[in-house]
């Protein structure tokens, strides 16, 4: 675990507070691997940083396929565009799958207290993917309480390995490579568009 905060950090989370007058500056593009090794890409919801480190906060259902693909191999990609600056992060790196069963809770409980009723109660619903063959009303249930998170509410924290930073400003556009090295550390690299 790296405990230094990456260099790149601070200009994502600059990026995020430019944009942060538009609601879609917090979704972000997650491709895992399926279990055929094809990529499986989705849309989520940027849950903050953990500890206000270089991890990334996801929520999902343990129920959801992404899990398995997790599961079977934790490599994944970001890609991040934010429309008010113009820039793109492509982000590589590994999720971890932080469950009901994962020794330290204190992550995974802070982030489903700062969930609100709705995004809670999402987690009550049926199977994930499964047909549909119920009443939209059995979709409104009895919202989970705060002080403990369902079985099926996973936290996935992303660990960055490498940050591709395309600034589409400017003539030419800037792009930055951020990599760790073998030793842990972070590289910077200008690198051409």
């Amino acid at each position: 675990m790296i405990d230094i905060l990456a260099p790149w950090r601070t200009i994502l989370s600059r990026s995020l507070h430019r944009n942060r007058s538009l609601p879609n500056a917090r979704y972000l593009q997650l491709a895992t691997v399926n279990l055929q090794g094809k990529p499986s890409n989705r849309t989520v919801v940027f849950r903050g940083f953990l500890n206000n480190k270089s991890q990334l906060q996801i929520i999902t259902d343990g129920r959801s396929e992404k899990i398995n693909h997790i599961s079977n191999n934790a490599a994944s990609e970001i890609c991040w565009y934010f429309p008010k600056t113009r820039e793109q992060f492509r982000i590589t790196g590994t999720l971890t799958i932080i469950d009901e069963n994962y020794d330290n809770q204190t992550a995974r409980l802070t982030v489903w207290q700062n969930l609100s009723d709705s995004a809670r109660q999402q987690f009550t619903w049926p199977e994930p993917g499964q047909a549909l063959t119920y009443n939209q009303q059995d979709f409104f249930r009895e919202t989970p309480p705060k002080d403990h998170p369902l079985a099926n509410f996973i936290l996935l924290l992303f660990n960055p390995e490498k940050v591709d930073h395309l600034e589409l400003r400017g003539n030419p556009h800037q792009r930055t490579l951020y990599y760790l090295d073998e030793n842990k550390n972070w590289i910077i690299q200008a690198v051409n568009p």
